[in-house]
């Protein structure tokens, strides 16, 4: 996990220091909706027959990166994340890299991947209360790599409005919102 993160940090570093000049560092906030489907993975078994899961929630949080234009539109980017979450998510972070194209009115539109973290409430997905340290030893953490896609509106100068869809590991579907300012 440390190589692909190191890999993917590379790499945009190798790509933005020749233009960080004309980079465009960005930060904002969103909110959205995290379908982890694991209802899935309790369906088929007899252990758990009865059991009804919550395998979905509300995540609210923060993101910031950067995009590097470069010829006839296109542009290069890096970008984390960091949401907080209802039901079944404690929280979720992440690191992506973007390729897109900007019009010439200022809108972007680009396609993503990187690498997602999602720290899982096993109480939430079974909607029980059970104590804190029922969970001890256990690494609720779980990650995977994200591939979206995503658009952004400018509102005016510097502020835009932004829409993303996700998919981590191709199990979940995450689709989220949010507010920019470009710096």
């Amino acid at each position: 996990m440390k190589k692909v993160i190191f890999a993917l940090a590379t790499t945009a570093a190798a790509i933005a220091l020749p233009a960080a000049a004309h980079a465009q560092a960005y930060a904002g906030v969103s909110g959205g909706y995290h379908e982890l489907s694991v209802d899935d993975d309790f369906e088929d078994d007899e252990d758990f027959d009865g059991l009804d899961t919550n395998d979905g929630g509300f995540i609210y949080g923060v993101f910031a990166g950067y995009d590097v234009p470069t010829t006839s539109g296109f542009f290069v980017g890096a970008e984390g994340n960091f949401h907080f979450g209802d039901g079944p998510i404690d929280n979720e972070y992440g690191l992506n890299a973007r390729l897109g194209v900007a019009d010439a009115g200022g809108a972007k539109y680009y396609a993503r991947a990187g690498y997602q973290w999602v720290d899982i409430d096993p109480n939430g997905i079974f909607d029980t209360d059970l104590p804190d340290d029922a969970f001890d030893g256990i690494d609720t953490t779980t990650g995977d790599f994200l591939v979206g896609a995503g658009v952004e509106y400018p509102l005016g100068t510097n502020t835009f409005l932004r829409a993303n869809v996700d998919t981590v590991g191709f199990d979940t579907v995450r689709g989220t919102a949010g507010l920019g300012v470009r710096f």
